[in-house]
């Protein structure tokens, strides 16, 4: 039986330049970082301090990957069309201040939505990251 989800994983263009965004910039903090085999494989997890049960893998595109799909991701990473995570805030235009001031590039501010207020940010990677401070809402709330 499935129990929880226990790790993710986010492409990044550089593991140390992620790993140091996502621990200094988003508070995160580190959980695994080795080198695997004949040193070409690092396996870099992080975890954010209230959700401890879950990594997120930082980990360049490549195999088992083909050279072409490598290439295309890389292509959607460098266009900053790749999604990334989805985190959950208590504030959400107070995060947005606080983000903006460590230099997190957003391509959408704080917005009112009817399930809560979102902004979208990108990763040092060009990942999207969507901020969430959630409320309460209804299918109703979406007709409008």
């Amino acid at each position: 039986m499935i129990t929880n989800i226990s790790i993710t994983a986010v492409f990044v263009k550089d593991i140390d330049a992620s790993k140091a965004f996502y621990l200094d910039v988003l508070g995160f903090v580190e959980h695994t970082d080795i080198t695997l085999g004949d040193g070409s494989f690092r396996w870099c997890t992080v975890k954010h301090p209230s959700q401890p049960e879950l990594e997120v893998h930082l980990t360049p595109p490549g195999p088992p990957y083909s050279p072409e799909m490598v290439a295309a991701i890389n292509r959607t990473m460098d266009e900053g069309g790749m999604f990334g995570l989805g985190l959950a805030v208590d504030d959400c235009r107070k995060t947005y201040d606080e983000l903006r001031a460590k230099g997190v590039e957003f391509i959408q501010p704080p917005e009112d939505r009817p399930y809560g207020v979102e902004a979208v940010a990108r990763d040092n990677s060009g990942n999207w990251m969507v901020l969430v401070e959630s409320r309460e809402f209804s299918p109703a709330d979406f007709e409008a």
